[in-house]
């Protein structure tokens, strides 16, 4: 009588991943054979973001002192024109190559033109605009791609328990990369800050070529058919507008941007407009001041997001569920603008923007990744590309244009909130409607291997006989 093939047996863990494991499970469900890959993927994007707040500190004076405060708040326009080209360049890359090798391309792209821009500004080039604007289309790209190689390696049920833990990368990155920042910058110049980061840009790929190995082994052994790496022809614009899933995505993505945007735009025009007699009292420049209380601003933010990426993400996800955890983010921007327009004071719009950042940096940024493990490979590195880069741009874009109108028609910091009391009800329905399509995606995912089972199976005993 023929017999069915044995699952394949579960990955033992080795020695020393013991010890690993056991850190790891303080935060998040890690069970035998995983904690060296999620420590690796965690490290992974700790590097990235490390490398991106090193840039960013960088720009800024770049940017401030070669363009102006307008020509900064106004970039987003062409960052999101620039975002066409460069989505729909990506989407060609990545169906004419392996994964390895597309991210091997577009990482070692990245870290050439540092090494082009450190060249040009030591000579004295003025590099402020070209690199403000390259720094907006690097962050999203690279941390986009990261992602979406995250979402290729783990399954859905892997993934939701897994992607919190990753997450911490992402948050003490932040921190760690604002950290080292400020002494960098003080014994060399901006231009330091983009060699170190290029060198760290380099480090990330090796990790990427670790986890790639440690995954597709496994599988090999396990007899997995692999689906194969070159991706299916198409772009990514038309994958976003023809699938609902995605496109549900793209406008929660979008409406999210424009509220966070619009919300920093708010604080800003009230902290201009305390500053000078803040500083004043202080015996202070109006620019020390500044300085100093956006120093705190994103402390706070940076400090808040680790703690709850570290210590609630996880379970939140794990107790209440993704969708909930979709919703509960927006909720708490309404309540915050809510509370910001009864009393449109400084104190009240830092606290209120402190929770939401530190919210859309760990629990916001942890759901949304694992909106993607349900979908195609075709669309975790072509969609996901539009969605995480242009359509994060269009949204920094609309919220721009909605500051110009309203500099032009004279609106008070009231009349904003009020927009963004609306926009965040939106960026509600919108997180409800992604979390009901996820449901039926996620179900439908999982109805399809358990149909695949059942048909081999009885396949199996009729072939057999009696």
């Amino acid at each position: 009588m023929p017999f069915l093939p044995h699952a394949p047996k579960a990955v033992r863990p080795q020695p020393h991943e013991h010890a690993i494991a056991y850190v790891l499970r303080l935060f998040g469900d890690v069970r035998p054979g995983e904690a060296v890959t999620v420590l690796l993927l965690s490290l992974n994007v700790f590097l990235l973001l490390t490398a991106y707040y090193l840039l960013k500190v960088a720009r800024e004076p770049l940017i401030l002192l070669h363009g102006g405060a307008e020509v900064k708040s106004y970039a987003s326009v062409g960052q999101s024109l620039l975002l066409i080209l460069v989505a729909s360049g990506y989407g060609w890359l990545a169906a004419r190559v392996g994964r390895t090798t597309l991210i091997t391309s577009v990482t070692l792209f990245f870290a050439a033109n540092l090494l082009g821009f450190w060249a040009l500004g030591t000579h004295d080039v003025q590099v402020g605009v070209p690199f403000f604007l390259w720094v907006g289309i690097f962050n999203v790209v690279t941390v986009a791609q990261f992602w979406s190689f995250a979402a290729d390696v783990y399954t859905e049920e892997r993934g939701k328990r897994l992607f919190p833990i990753v997450g911490m990368g992402s948050s003490i990155g932040a921190v760690s990369g604002a950290t080292i920042a400020s002494p960098l910058i003080r014994r060399g110049s901006p231009f330091l800050l983009m060699v170190v980061a290029a060198a760290i840009l380099v480090s990330a790929l090796a990790l990427t070529y670790l986890v790639d190995r440690r995954e597709r082994r496994p599988a090999a052994r396990a007899g997995v058919e692999k689906s194969r790496d070159v991706l299916a022809g198409g772009g990514g614009f038309a994958l976003v507008v023809r699938d609902r899933y995605l496109f549900l995505i793209a406008i929660l993505i979008l409406v999210l941007n424009i509220v966070t945007k619009t919300g920093d735009y708010v604080l800003d025009r009230l902290l201009v407009a305390q500053a000078p007699a803040e500083a004043h009292s202080l015996g202070i420049k109006a620019s020390a001041y500044i300085g100093g209380f956006k120093a705190r601003y994103f402390e706070w933010i940076n400090i808040l997001g680790v703690v709850l990426q570290s210590v609630f993400v996880s379970r939140i996800i794990r107790y209440a569920g993704l969708r909930l955890a979709l919703v509960m983010i927006p909720l708490v921007s309404l309540g915050g603008y809510g509370v910001a327009l009864c009393a449109p004071l400084i104190g009240v719009l830092f606290f209120g923007r402190v929770i939401e950042s530190s919210l859309d940096y760990s629990l916001s940024n942890t759901t949304r990744q694992a909106l993607w493990l349900v979908t195609s490979r075709d669309a975790k590195y072509k969609a996901k590309q539009v969605i995480d880069t242009f359509v994060v741009r269009a949204g920094d874009a609309l919220s721009a244009g909605l500051v110009w109108v309203g500099a032009r028609l004279a609106l008070g910091p009231r009349t904003f909130l009020l927009m963004n009391v609306g926009l965040a009800a939106t960026w509600v329905f919108a997180a409800w409607l992604v979390g009901l399509e996820w449901r039926r995606r996620g179900a439908s995912e999982n109805a399809a291997p358990a149909t695949a089972t059942a048909t081999a199976t009885a396949t199996a005993t009729a072939t057999a006989g009696p």
